[in-house]
């Protein structure tokens, strides 16, 4: 292995970033970032100096940027590594990653508050048209009783969330400040995610014919929010659109609306076909029976922008109350996490009003 000494990370300039890996051995053959800013790829490769290796990039308009170093080692064998010269990290569903923050960049205020002692309690759902069961746990604040009627986020990849974008930590904040009313959360486990999250008929009947109505057989609810990211996105606008009263708004992050003209390159995916079947739907339908509010977010240069803008689009012409928040970031839980305050926030009181 190379020696890696840490030293001052990446610098920022004006227009550029510049890297630097300390390398003064023989082992490391080639260097190349791993990033999904948009950097293109005939401007990733490192240049060996006498101790070093070092590249420059244009300065992506991003807060944040998360990646790796790819090293090509002599053997010929590569892997995948945090910047040992940048000491910030950032979680993520495929593993740590080193985080470059941009100036100006001010993680949520909230993530340095005091959360309410909320509790956790697990729900186990009968799902006959999955063939399993599942358990979701519940976050709720603190002294309710099962029958004190509250609002319910339902949230898809719910662990992830939680672990990934601390989303009760987030509520448990926020409900102690005052900022947003009692309210609590369902954490949906994601199993076979690619599957169950991409149209499928079977998931969709279970989430709106089972698993929301026993959720709210088990806790008083007064309205029921859907949120998700990416797949889990798409998975909650496709329910709405086939189950129109089991949600009253939906928080949509980064959503999964493939279309052939946007998203061609997305056709390796196993159900690719059948989102582009839901989505070309929605987009092609003259109304909608039920709208209900939707905010969604998405990274202004993240691949996903152009379908989520189109979506937007397309559901406000069908009567939906649609407000599009894009981001100075990318696909990521950081993101997410970071819209949490304002844009989740304003929903759920408008909701729960």
């Amino acid at each position: 292995m190379p020696s890696s000494a840490v030293d001052a990370g990446p610098v920022v300039g004006e227009t550029t970033v510049a890297f630097r890996f300390a390398d003064s051995g023989e082992a490391i053959r080639a260097v190349r970032l791993a990033q999904d800013v948009r950097i293109p790829g005939d401007q990733l490769d490192f240049t060996r100096g006498n101790d070093a290796w070092e590249l420059t990039i244009p300065r992506p308009d991003v807060w944040r940027m998360e990646y790796q170093l790819e090293l090509t080692h002599a053997d010929g064998g590569t892997e995948h590594v945090c910047d040992p010269a940048n000491p910030f990290r950032a979680p993520s569903a495929f593993g740590e990653k080193s985080e470059l923050r941009m100036p100006g960049y001010r993680e949520p205020s909230w993530i340095f508050g005091e959360p309410s002692p909320g509790g956790f309690s697990e729900a186990t759902i009968q799902a006959r048209a999955l063939g399993t069961e599942l358990a979701v746990r519940i976050w709720s604040p603190p002294g309710s009783r099962d029958d004190e009627r509250l609002p319910l986020l339902v949230a898809h990849d719910g662990p992830e969330y939680d672990e990934l974008a601390r989303l009760t930590t987030y509520l448990g904040v926020l409900v102690e400040g005052g900022r947003l009313p009692r309210l609590r959360a369902a954490l949906l486990p994601p199993g076979p995610r690619d599957d169950w999250y991409s149209g499928d008929g079977a998931y969709t009947r279970a989430l709106c014919l089972a698993i929301v109505p026993q959720l709210v057989r088990s806790v008083a609810t007064s309205v029921v929010v859907g949120m998700g990211a990416s797949l889990g996105a798409f998975a909650m606008l496709h329910a709405q659109r086939r189950h129109p009263t089991t949600f009253d708004a939906l928080f949509l992050q980064s959503g999964s609306f493939f279309h052939p003209r946007l998203d061609a390159h997305e056709r390796r995916f196993s159900h690719y076909d059948r989102i582009v079947r839901s989505v070309d739907g929605t987009l092609r339908a003259g109304g909608h029976r039920s709208p209900v509010p939707v905010v969604m977010t998405c990274g202004r240069i993240e691949e996903n922008i152009a379908n989520n803008r189109m979506m937007a689009r397309a559901l406000a012409a069908q009567g939906y109350d649609v407000a599009l928040r894009e981001l100075p970031d990318v696909h990521n839980y950081t993101a997410w996490r970071d819209a949490f305050d304002p844009y989740l926030t304003r929903l759920l009181r408008m909701v729960a009003a």
